[in-house]
């Protein structure tokens, strides 16, 4: 644990080299990073973050931003500069902090990434409704079993057709996240304004960009705008066999291009 910003938030510090920090999944914590941390340790200071409120980091009723807690995390640690890699919400995170702060910033990996300031499309709704319908928000494990469906079987498989421990953590993670986004709710949460929405094009360091083949076609279609859009992306084809948790479910192909990538 670590003080930043008034909150003790939990984290991991492995290996020596360059800095580079991993944010986590919205239905998730830092324990999705687990083969990433083993793979990249070699070569890479790798910092894996619970951002506030989840996993291990507190969540004090106090007004804050996550793009905000990642750079005060560097100080804390004595980091000038890091490469950030997020995953989903956590990719989202990585670009906020990348607009606020380009001068600590190297590079971004976004692994499945949104973009604050986004709408889902209306087909992305009609997806929920088909694939889970109505739930009790009031129900943790009944939305945590419903996000899992949605993100991590995804639209295009079976629950059958995914590896039974990835849906047996996940649906650990997420109820542990949907606890977390229900004591947010009650924070004053600052958001960066303007949204990183309208502002890919000032992401000038360089930009690695996939996702998950059977992921949402929204998820496929902002990997295409953060890479048609910010001068310095890359845009690598999208991993098969993989849904919105693609660092967990396909970690060599991830682990590959990230070590590629960050050389």
């Amino acid at each position: 644990m670590i003080e930043v910003n008034g909150a003790r938030l939990g984290y991991d510090d492995t290996g020596d080299g360059t800095p580079v920090v991993l944010l986590h999944a919205g239905i998730a914590d830092r324990r999705m990073w687990r083969a990433q941390t083993a793979a990249l340790a070699a070569r890479h200071r790798v910092v894996a973050l619970d951002l506030r409120g989840y996993g291990e980091s507190e969540l004090p009723p106090t007004p804050f931003a996550h793009h905000v807690d990642v750079v005060g995390l560097l100080d804390a640690l004595g980091i000038a500069r890091a490469a950030l890699v997020g995953c989903s919400f956590g990719g989202a995170v990585a670009i906020d902090t990348a607009l606020a702060y380009p001068e600590r910033v190297d590079a971004l990996a976004l692994l499945g990434a949104a973009v604050t300031g986004h709408e889902w499309s209306d087909e992305t709704n009609d997806i929920w409704e088909s694939l889970v319908g109505d739930v009790d928000p009031a129900d943790h494990r009944a939305s945590a079993a419903a996000e899992v469906r949605f993100w991590v079987v995804g639209p295009r498989r079976r629950p059958e057709d995914v590896d039974p421990e990835l849906l047996r953590s996940a649906q650990e993670w997420d109820e542990r996240a949907l606890a977390t986004e229900a004591a947010l709710s009650a924070v004053d949460v600052a958001v960066l304004d303007p949204p990183a929405a309208g502002r890919l094009a000032e992401l000038r360091m360089p930009v690695l960009v996939t996702a998950g083949a059977l992921d949402l076609p929204d998820i496929s279609r902002l990997a295409d705008l953060i890479a048609a859009t910010a001068p310095g992306a890359v845009r690598l084809p999208d991993v098969p066999d993989a849904a919105h948790l693609l660092p967990v479910e396909r970690p060599d192909p991830v682990n590959a291009a990230l070590l590629d990538f960050l050389r």
